[in-house]
């Protein structure tokens, strides 16, 4: 089967972590609103019972399926990208847990209004940004480092890549690109999360897809957003 993914053409957010797993898992799959447009996205997206509430979804022959966690948690057991059993709970307890962060982040450019525009709300930007970069952000690395500290491996869980592995590298790289001062200042608390990051860029699997352009660069107007006034050791 190939699959069709739909997410917003021109920005990585939140299709970055499905497009991750695809890409490392080998597996086919067309990057529909990319070729079509998105205003075919908004179109199949009107036209599916039920509606999926937002981009990312996939179509899995019969099957709609958004949300990237749950997507993740799919393709995770069709295609042998986590573990089985009680560790596959867990792999998807992390994704969870990095969607949470990726909220955060977003809401620290849009912090009032998501419609509104950045510059409309940039004073409480600045104080959700502050307590983003001084508070959210060592809690969750922490987590993710501790959690790490656990394992039987060097991957989230144990001794193989996961696509938790895989978001939690991208979600680095978007906080080193939103971040990149506060990421700097804090790196060498989290050794683990670091190695975890350059071993997933190092992967043979995703060497091909990094060096195309079908991985889309961070910019200023997807979930992770370069704001200097923002940023701070």
């Amino acid at each position: 089967m190939t699959y069709q993914l739909w997410y917003w053409p021109g920005i990585p957010g939140r299709g970055e972590f499905v497009r991750l797993a695809l890409e490392a898992g080998g597996i086919a799959y067309t990057d529909k609103a990319r070729e079509d447009g998105a205003e075919a996205l908004m179109t199949d997206m009107a036209a599916r019972r039920p509606e999926p509430f937002a981009p990312p979804y996939l179509v899995a022959g019969k099957q709609v399926i958004a949300q990237v966690a749950d997507i993740l948690l799919f393709l995770g057991k069709e295609h042998d990208l986590a573990p089985k059993g009680d560790k596959r709970l867990f792999v998807h307890q992390v994704q969870l847990t990095i969607a949470d962060v990726v909220q955060e982040a977003h809401d620290t450019h849009h912090p009032v209004a998501v419609m509104a525009y950045y510059h409309d709300q940039k004073p409480e930007a600045a104080r959700k940004a502050a307590d983003f970069r001084n508070e959210r952000i060592p809690k969750y690395l922490g987590w993710f480092e501790r959690t790490l500290a656990h394992s039987k491996g060097d991957w989230i869980a144990g001794k193989r890549w996961s696509y938790a592995d895989l978001s939690l590298f991208q979600l680095v790289e978007g906080l080193r690109y939103a971040f990149p001062q506060r990421m700097a200042a804090v790196a060498g608390d989290y050794p683990r999360l670091s190695a975890l990051r350059d071993a997933v860029a190092a992967l043979p699997e995703l060497q091909d897809y990094f060096a195309s352009d079908r991985r889309i660069a961070f910019n200023e107007d997807g979930i992770f957003r370069r704001y200097p006034e923002l940023d701070g050791a």
